[in-house]
């Protein structure tokens, strides 16, 4: 019997937006199995059992809690330690499985039989089982459609009054993507739940004004929260001329979200106790938790572990609270003195500190906020949550959010990837790699350098920025203006030195001029300004235009505004501004326009400080529009991977390591690569001159001679790696070289083998690295060899799987591809082989966690194609992927 898997565990949020554990089932849930047995009806116990079986019988009961987590395993969920549902499948050969499910009657439609699938096929898939079967009851339609919409290619037979279901549980790109709706869905109603309440208890309203909680009661009330609102106080009979309840029991209806400013040490009962109460979502404020020592992290992991227990959404602890502008909720339930005007801007933030000044800048600049959220330490709902819930919600068309930490970026890099096809995404930048965290934040921390997590986002469509006044250039374009037609700019000022300025920034940033600058004289009438600004709008070759102004005594600053919003709005291309005195979205930079219906709307131009802002926000407003029209291409399928064998070959290497982490035999690592389609230049290692002399004859001249032991094999400058050999005389007098720099180099009992390989043709050559990052998943890198590329980190990182457009832009990332391409004369190489290692090799470190690295050093892509010379895989059993194909929060 295989130990207890417990990276099996998960919480999941299901199709109401609640939540649930799911876990490996236990010798111990034998009572908890028939406890749910005996609350099904007798239609439900005839469709799983196909008998009608009031109670389980002593003899099956036994068998069905007792599983070997491998060829036999079941899943349970539960809420409130209570048994809402269970799954399993139990091997029938070497590749197929039997599965099963049972959903307790009074949790019927909550998505629960889907995830259970997830979670099994998972698993299956994890211990060799690409095939599940089922025999179904014709009129148990519900199952029938887990099967039927899970995406997979699914089977149906109906036989002797049954119908016999069979699917390959391999993910497929429908199956991948019915996984990510049914996640969105359910992540974001769960959010909407505590966003959108009609009812709200405030926990810690004393009757002072200095107190949080007396704050908070204010602002919920000064805001004109729509639904009701209650507070518990144990004592106090009003407060803040509101009156009071003593506890939740005195409270009539439904509770949809409780916000908690007590002391720390009191905040796990009053959880425990709204919990009880079936309140959905809790707000706790208070601080005292993880961030300051470690009986506050034991405090913040009792109140999660009570949140989850019960099917809660937790928002905080040490949260600045929540805000939503929506007419019909108004729901004010943050520590803010800034209230920002109603908007269509959503904003995240782990610190409440930062939570504030991001509150404060958006109201300075006139950026309205549909919803914001502080999500202090993280303990629950995150930064996934919420784009999961932005990325459909009609008031919000720009996301931005403060990332302290990312708990899942692979997860964070998945949606981002969705929601940005439709929505910009800003992500203020913070150390996101795990080097230096805030004080209670536990993730992990990537081995890989913090490009890695740029170009991830990068890869997401994701525009990152260094401070909330950047995040702000940003999203101010996008709340106010269409997306730029293209990258070339027009620029238009009344003063020449601002208009070089601008340009400078122009080219600086990528960008390229439409037409020549136009500087007006400092005194030129706002008719002549506006008769030269519309004619740059009229030039087909400008999508985007830049206005810079310092005012002039003699010239009416509002008429000049006003002749710039007019312009602007009617041209429909994207204009930013540098109106000296005017910052952000301003009414003087703005015009009003009225539909053929009559409908009034209105346009804003927004001004910047300076000239670099303005055309950086540009810049970044002309990159997104280029993503979101571009093909972001396909995964690929490739019909001759050999998972079966691949999976055979690392349990055979990890069941002959003394440890968890393994070094791959070179023969190992080159059948597992060719498992996947990768084939590696055949040589052979020698330990004498005479078996070099052999060896040689056997792969035929000219051959290579290289070092075996890392610190010899790929320098040349050491004397470890003789090229081009011809014959059997420079073969004896090169191998007694590097003989001799081994002898002089390396210890006695180091690796002293020198491998003869045959000569691959000149070309460029190239590392390729794959595997699985501890936070960020499984990730593939590309870069040319040498140190300098190294030291520059001069690499391009991807996370898994790929697009076709992925490994090719790849690729062409480093600063020294070039070279690949051209570069003053070299031969252009035929990059399509490398691009299909790149995706092969995405394909199996996405298929197995347990694959740490992949190092291809090198790979000589030359004319023809690309030619694999050494291959290192290691391998780690405790690996723990974070972000699966199955669903947990």
């Amino acid at each position: 019997m295989s130990a207890y898997p417990q990276s099996w565990e998960a919480d999941v949020v299901l199709r109401d937006g609640a939540t649930a554990r799911l876990r490996p089932i236990l010798q111990s849930d034998a009572d908890g199995v028939q406890a749910m047995h005996s609350k099904q009806s007798a239609e439900s116990i005839y469709m799983r059992f196909f008998a009608p079986i009031k109670q389980i019988p002593e003899k099956d009961l036994e068998r069905f809690v007792n599983v070997d987590y491998r060829d036999r395993v079941a899943f349970v969920m539960t809420i409130r330690d209570e048994i809402i549902g269970i799954g399993r499948y139990d091997r029938l050969d070497e590749n197929s499985a039997e599965v099963a499910f049972n959903i307790a009657d009074a949790h019927q439609g909550r998505g629960i039989g889907s995830i259970l699938l997830e979670h099994l096929a998972a698993a299956a898939r994890e211990m060799g089982i690409d095939r599940f079967v089922a025999e179904v009851l014709p009129q148990n339609r519900p199952m029938l459609q887990v099967f039927a919409a899970a995406g997979y290619e699914v089977t149906r037979e109906f036989d002797d009054g049954v119908v016999a279901v069979a699917f390959d549980i391999d993910p497929t790109e429908k199956s991948r993507q019915v996984l990510a709706s049914r996640e969105h869905r359910a992540e974001a109603l769960s959010v909407r739940g505590i966003l959108h309440p009609e009812s709200v208890v405030v926990f810690g309203a004393s009757r002072s004004r200095a107190s949080i909680g007396n704050l908070l009661l204010r602002n919920l009330t000064a805001g004109g929260f729509r639904g009701r609102l209650n507070i518990v106080h144990p004592e106090a009979t009003e407060v803040a001329g509101l009156p009071t309840v003593s506890s939740l029991d005195e409270i009539e209806g439904d509770i949809d979200v409780a916000v908690i400013a007590v002391p720390a040490a009191a905040v796990p009962q009053v959880v425990r106790d709204c919990a009880e109460r079936g309140v959905k979502g809790v707000v706790v404020i208070s601080s005292g938790f993880a961030e300051t020592s470690e009986e506050g992290a034991r405090l913040q992991e009792q109140v999660l572990t009570t949140a989850r227990t019960w099917g809660m959404r937790l928002i905080g602890p040490n949260s600045f609270g929540v805000l939503n502008s929506d007419p019909e909720v108004d729901l004010n339930a943050s520590l803010s003195p800034f209230l920002p005007d109603p908007g269509h801007v959503g904003v995240f933030s782990q610190s409440g500190a930062l939570g504030t000044a991001m509150l404060a800048a958006a109201r300075e600049r006139g950026i309205g906020i549909s919803t914001f959220v502080s999500a202090g330490n993280r303990a629950d709902l995150s930064g996934n949550d919420m784009m999961q819930y932005w990325e459909e919600d009609p008031a919000t068309n720009v996301v931005c959010l403060y990332l302290e930490s990312i708990g899942n970026p692979r997860k964070f890099s998945r949606i981002a990837r969705r929601v940005t096809r439709n929505k910009p995404v800003i992500v203020i930048k913070s150390d996101l790699t795990g080097g230096e965290l805030p004080p209670g934040h536990a993730v992990r921390v990537s081995s890989l350098s913090a490009s890695a997590m740029d170009q991830v986002l990068a890869q997401a469509g994701v525009i990152r920025a260094r401070s909330v006044s950047q995040m702000y250039d940003i999203a101010q374009v996008f709340d106010t203006q269409p997306l730029p037609g293209g990258k070339r700019v027009g620029i238009v000022g009344n003063s020449a030195a601002l208009s070089t300025l601008v340009e400078q920034c122009v080219r600086a940033e990528g960008l390229k001029l439409g037409t020549a600058p136009v500087s007006m004289h400092p005194e030129a009438t706002v008719d002549d300004f506006e008769a030269q600004l519309r004619q740059v709008y009229a030039n087909p070759h400008v999508h985007s235009v830049v206005v810079i102004i310092t005012p002039s005594p003699s010239v009416s600053s509002s008429q000049m505004a006003q002749a710039i919003a007019d312009a602007a709005a009617q041209s429909g291309k994207t204009t930013v501004a540098c109106f000296l005195g005017v910052y952000g979205k301003d009414e003087m930079l703005t015009s009003y326009t009225r539909s053929a219906d009559g409908e009034r709307t209105k346009h804003v131009v927004p001004s910047y400080g300076g000239p670099e802002a303005a055309v950086w926000a540009l810049a970044r407003a002309t990159e997104y529009a280029v993503y979101k029209k571009s093909d972001h291409g396909h995964y690929p399928i490739f019909t001759d991977l050999k998972v079966r064998e691949a999976r055979r070959i690392i349990e055979s290497s990890l069941a002959e390591a003394d440890s968890p982490r393994v070094t791959m035999t070179d023969e190992a690592a080159h059948a597992l690569l060719g498992a996947y389609g990768i084939d590696v230049l055949p040589y052979i290692s020698t330990s004498t001159v005479e078996e070099a002399k052999a060896a040689a004859a056997k792969i035929g001249y000219p051959v290579a001679l290289k070092a075996v032991h890392r610190k010899l094999r790929h320098r040349f400058e050491f004397g470890g790696v003789r090229l081009a050999i011809q014959n059997e005389a420079e073969l004896v007098g090169d191998w007694n070289g590097i003989a001799e720099v081994i002898a002089q180099s390396l210890d006695d009992d180091d690796d002293r083998r020198i491998d003869v390989q045959a000569m691959a043709p000149a070309g460029v050559g190239c590392v390729i690295r794959a595997g699985e990052d501890p936070l960020l998943g499984p990730m593939v890198s590309f870069s040319l060899a040498g140190d300098s590329t190294e030291l520059l980190d001069d690499v391009a990182h991807r996370v898994a799987p790929l697009t076709d457009l992925d490994a090719r832009n790849m690729v062409r990332t480093p600063g020294a591809s070039p070279r690949l391409f051209g570069y003053k004369g070299l031969p252009v190489a035929n990059v399509e082989p490398a691009e299909e290692i790149l995706l092969r090799l995405a394909a199996l470190v996405d298929e197995f966690p347990v694959i740490r690295s992949i190092e291809i050093r090198p790979i000589m892509i030359t004319t023809d194609k690309g030619y694999l010379l050494s291959a290192r895989i290691q391998l780690a059993a405790d690996a723990d992927r974070m972000d699966t194909l199955r669903r947990r929060m």
